[in-house]
């Protein structure tokens, strides 16, 4: 008997439903005992998201500042297991505070342990900069990542803002004025994750994950857009200089930070809707000259490997 573990948090369910349909075919099988943990928070996050609150949130987040989970002593949590699925989400270009925090708890170092781990993302588009922070915790935990399934909304950069922010403040997943697609991952792609299954089981009972990878791309497991690689690495670089700017003017929630906050959200709608958009012209223009590197990176970001 196998015993596989899922980790996960979502305050919409999609990324439970995500969870689910993956391992499905593992808890189908007899050979499998198949468990879930949901990361739970002592303060949890508001859904729908409070639109001052969420901003706030923004330095801790991407400096990965965590916060105090429950449940730590969860009986589920004190077992060996022979794979486990660390399904998250993507909150600035960065693993989403739950999942961070619970990645750099003691708890979760014994968990993870030399056992094998696959990665599973619930994002809106840009997730490769903020895998590369989870593998770097994994790495910490002594963890061996073995494959990696990111599933996006695949929908243009500016729709899918418009669509993932109504959502995140009504808490309603629904097509906004009638006219625009649903946010987040579409459902045709949630019902399909169903295909990974097989995959994951056949490893797993083989025991042997060296070709895991490969057989998950052979199946969409991940589509990598290398316009997005490059506003990935450069948002990243300027959310540091923001999130370090702003925590040295006061704590979550005070008065001396809210101007700087106020700031950063006027950048940030300026970054998508005006240097984006000239960030993709550029990348067009060099597209040619660059297209080794392209290639390159976007073969990286496909695997599993850590630079």
């Amino acid at each position: 008997m196998k015993n596989v573990l899922v980790i996960y948090y979502t305050q919409s369910g999609q990324l439970l439903e995500i969870a689910k349909n993956i391992t499905r075919k593992l808890d189908d099988s007899r050979e499998v005992n198949l468990a879930f943990y949901e990361i739970k928070l002592k303060n949890d996050f508001p859904f729908p998201w409070d639109r001052k609150y969420f901003y706030n949130i923004f330095p801790e987040t991407f400096l990965q500042v965590p916060t105090e989970l429950e449940d730590l002593d969860n009986p589920i949590l004190k077992k060996k297991y022979d794979l486990i699925i660390f399904s998250y989400q993507v909150w600035y270009l960065t693993p989403a505070i739950p999942a961070n925090s619970f990645l750099k708890t003691d708890i979760a170092k014994q968990l993870f342990q030399n056992t094998p781990v696959i990665t599973v993302i619930g994002s809106r588009n840009m997730w490769i900069m903020a895998q590369e922070k989870v593998k770097k915790l994994l790495i910490k935990n002594e963890a061996n990542l073995v494959g990696n399934i990111a599933l996006v909304d695949r929908h243009i950069n500016h729709i899918s803002v418009i669509t993932i922010i109504h959502w995140m403040f009504t808490g309603v997943k629904k097509r906004f004025l009638g006219i625009f697609p649903k946010p987040g991952v579409s459902e045709k792609d949630i019902d399909e994750s169903t295909k990974f299954g097989p995959i994951i089981l056949k490893n797993l009972i083989g025991g042997n994950y060296e070709n895991l990878q490969k057989e998950l791309l052979d199946k969409e497991a991940v589509k990598i857009k290398p316009f997005l690689i490059v506003m990935d690495k450069r948002a990243n670089f300027l959310f540091g200089k923001w999130s370090n700017l702003i925590v040295t003017k006061g704590t979550a929630n005070s008065k001396e930070r809210r101007p700087w906050i106020k700031m950063f959200n006027i950048y940030l709608i300026f970054a998508i809707w005006i240097i984006a958009p000239i960030v993709f012209l550029l990348f067009l223009l060099t597209f040619i000259p660059r297209l080794g590197v392209i290639k390159r990176d976007k073969r990286y970001y496909s695997s599993i490997e850590l630079k």
